[in-house]
């Protein structure tokens, strides 16, 4: 073995240690987050947690019920606004779009994805709060579906592209119009990646705060309906974990915990039907 190959052995041999370093320390501050939000928040999750509002100020115990459907209430209006047309835009840039055009609106929905939270709260609060003259969930899920356009655009934009172009040719030759080509070859080609992305997307939203401040606000009691402010988990984490109040401290934990757990099941979730699709498609 000449001394090239001994160098070239051990540059590979450092290399991989170091990348397999960097993959465990990734990896492990997930756990490390997972480790402290179920030390801290573990005992203070049960039953009531998820069945009960709320206790006065004073009271121990009660639950953040309320909140977790809020949050399930501003998500789903965030996905209902959010994703088509993120979905819509990224099938334009994809498949219609020309060059002057296209790339402008990239680089917009690049800037837009970069605007702080906080900022976008401050807008929707200027445009859906003040008009209607009191805070409510529906603000708060456009906020929310607002913050979800750009990722939404650029993840459909990019699977579609991932597509061969063999299969867009294929569906015209067979008479099919460019529409309907998308529609019912190329979008379902690229389907799991686009919920992939969609995942993702609500993933990034579910656990933002600032936004909601400025729009649904909170409530400690059950809100009806989408015209009324709304508690969500990530608010009661904040209101839970400045407030002088060990029991809330422990609630809050709690929250985290929860939020970080329902994130989780979401993807794994999505994750385990996907391929189950893709199996029963493929059989």
């Amino acid at each position: 073995m000449n001394l090239r190959t001994v160098w070239r052995n051990a540059v590979n041999a450092v290399m991989l240690s170091l990348t397999g370093l960097c993959t465990l320390v990734a990896v492990s501050v997930l756990f490390l987050i997972l480790g402290y939000l179920l030390w801290n928040g573990a005992g203070s999750v049960n039953w009531a947690f998820f069945t009960q509002l709320p206790k006065p100020v004073g009271e121990k115990g009660g639950g953040m019920a309320n909140a977790i459907v809020g949050s399930g209430k501003l998500l789903l209006i965030a996905c209902l606004t959010g994703v088509p047309i993120g979905f819509m835009g990224g099938v334009y840039l994809s498949e219609f779009g020309g060059k002057t055009f296209s790339f402008m609106v990239r680089y917009m929905t690049d800037l837009l994805n970069g605007v702080p939270s906080i900022v976008m709260g401050i807008f929707a609060y200027t445009m859906v709060v003040l008009p209607m003259k009191h805070f409510s969930a529906l603000a708060g899920g456009l906020a929310l579906g607002v913050m979800m356009i750009p990722i939404a655009v650029r993840s459909t934009e990019e699977f579609l592209g991932t597509v061969p172009m063999s299969l867009r040719e294929g569906a015209l030759a067979l008479g099919a119009t460019r529409w309907r080509a998308i529609a019912t070859v190329v979008v379902p080609a690229a389907i799991r990646g686009i919920l992939t992305g969609v995942i993702l997307d609500i993933a990034r939203v579910a656990g933002e705060t600032a936004p909601l401040l400025f729009t649904a606000f909170n409530n400690r009691f059950w809100s009806s309906g989408f015209d009324q402010p709304t508690a969500s988990l990530p608010v009661m984490i904040y209101t839970y974990a400045v407030a002088p109040y060990d029991d809330w401290h422990r609630q809050a934990w709690a929250a985290g915990l929860v939020l970080l757990g329902l994130v989780l099941v979401t993807n794994i979730v999505a994750r385990v039907v996907l391929a189950r699709k893709i199996s029963i498609a493929a059989g």
